[in-house]
């Protein structure tokens, strides 16, 4: 069995398939790293409230999942998520709290006094998701690689897919170091998973890649590392702690070919732009940013199957 893809979806696969024992795995990626693209480049958090009813389900599999592992350091730690909206959106925390009673009401006072620097009209109506978590990505991207290779997964890196034929009713694959057969190809490509698809001959899914942007923000005050992750409802903007500084994102969709994503200058100041209108900070510059690609079905639920 061959994995195509070295993210976290396609080295979490590969491990479980190795561990079942039911079939050799090796795992092909086209980077020189595990985990360059998307993996990489997320928000990091752990959130039970975010995405569709299917998402939400498989989150809650995870965390337990992340809660058991046998890692050396915690995978998660606990950061507590806010939901905010002004007037024109309050309705939407509302919905929220009503068909997800995980959720908490908070009073403006309430969120304010977790995150001192949101502005009162900001605030109108909050949903707060108390049992939120960052992740450690590459300590859990890392878990997974080494349970794979424990398994026996041989993980190919530099090496692009570039063909695919059946023969004798197996694949044989072509790739940047020579070639491998297997029973089943799994596709874990992300952002370029139809593109493997139409190499193995297979239908696309209409998968589409989105670019967003994330950049970490000078503060003028001080950024207490105990402030939630704040996001609004509207998904408009969300920011968070990132050591001394603030992680800032305008939670854009930007479609986007498959590629090593960049952010755009004016992605990162709609960033900015975006943060100072739901806080008092008055931002004005970044230390750094980075683009990822967050790739979706139509549903924008996961495609799983033959």
């Amino acid at each position: 069995m061959v994995v195509v893809g070295g993210g976290m979806a396609g080295m979490s696969v590969a491990a479980e398939l190795a561990a079942a024992g039911t079939h050799a795995v090796a795992v092909l990626e086209q980077e020189a790293e595990l985990g360059r693209h998307a993996t990489g480049r997320s928000a990091a958090a752990l959130l039970e409230s975010y995405g569709s009813p299917e998402i939400r389900a498989l989150t809650r599999v995870s965390r337990r999942l992340l809660d058991a592992a046998d890692a050396p350091t915690p995978l998660l730690t606990p950061r507590p998520l806010l939901w905010i909206a002004d007037r024109a959106h309050a309705a939407e925390v509302e919905d929220l709290l009503t068909e997800q009673p995980d959720l908490r009401p908070l009073s403006t006072a309430e969120a304010r006094a977790r995150c001192p620097v949101l502005r009162e009209d900001a605030v109108a109506a909050v949903a707060m998701e108390p049992d939120a978590h960052d992740i450690d990505v590459a300590a859990v991207l890392q878990w997974f690689a080494g349970r794979a290779r424990a398994a026996g997964v041989a993980v190919h890196r530099g090496s692009r897919l570039a063909g695919a034929e059946r023969v004798g009713g197996r694949w044989r694959l072509h790739h940047g170091s020579g070639t491998l057969l297997a029973d089943v190809v799994v596709v874990a490509a992300g952002a370029w998973a139809d593109e493997v698809a139409a190499l193995l001959g297979a239908r696309p899914c209409g998968l589409t890649p989105l670019r967003r942007t994330i950049g970490v923000a000078r503060s003028p005050r001080p950024v207490d590392p105990a402030w939630p992750l704040v996001a609004t409802v509207d998904e408009g903007c969300y920011f968070r702690p990132e050591g001394p500084h603030l992680l800032v994102s305008p939670a854009d969709e930007t479609p986007s070919e498959p590629c090593d994503a960049r952010p755009e200058e004016a992605d990162v100041a709609l960033a900015i732009e975006r943060v100072n209108r739901v806080t008092d900070l008055g931002l004005r510059s970044v230390v750094t940013s980075w683009a990822g690609l967050r790739t979706f079905a139509p549903d924008r639920n996961p495609v799983v199957g033959f």
